[in-house]
């Protein structure tokens, strides 16, 4: 009697990919992830803390820039504040979908982040202390990206939406700079 062979799928071996997917432990995380899982865990829990503080500062800056003349300064914070919470939810997220846990310790947020806490008074030196944020923020998932390659093509694909909106914001804080 002949062996029946596994049915194949546009050259894919189907019944290989039924059994591969039958740990239902590892929830998104299958036999055929191929980055590291623990380093890329590692990255987005720094990553984490890096929104984290940055959300902190758009906050701070928010509730404390003052004047009338700073009303566009101040919305402008607070829309960074909410985006850059968008971010970290995105990211804690996708640590949980990598069988991971998100580090929210405020103990170790500073340590954690790429990008410094800011309690600047002045309007200009708060706008510059959010542009070299960003450039951190931005240079940092840069990297990450590049870690990554092709290994894990969601959380690379997350980190690449990330980025643009962290170039569009220095974008914005350039453009707040007094000429």
């Amino acid at each position: 009697m002949e062996q029946q062979k596994t049915p194949l799928a546009h050259g894919f071996d189907v019944a290989a990919i039924r059994a591969a997917a039958a740990n239902l432990d590892d929830g998104a995380v299958t036999e055929g992830y191929q980055a590291d899982r623990e380093a890329v865990i590692e990255m987005l829990n720094d990553a984490l803390a890096t929104e984290l503080v940055c959300i902190l500062r758009y906050k701070r800056h928010y509730h404390t820039v003052t004047g009338v003349a700073n009303g566009p300064v101040k919305a402008e914070f607070l829309e960074h504040a909410q985006q850059e919470q968008q971010h970290a939810d995105q990211i804690a997220e996708r640590i949980v979908q990598l069988n991971g846990s998100p580090n929210f310790d405020p103990a170790s947020l500073s340590m954690r982040s790429h990008a410094e806490y800011d309690a600047s008074e002045d309007v200009q030196a708060m706008i510059r202390s959010n542009l070299i944020a960003e450039r951190v923020a931005i240079e940092s998932y840069r990297q990450m990206i590049a870690a990554i390659g092709e290994r894990d093509p969601t959380t690379r694909q997350m980190l690449i939406g990330i980025m643009a909106v962290e170039e569009e914001h220095a974008e914005d804080m350039r453009d707040l700079l007094a000429k």
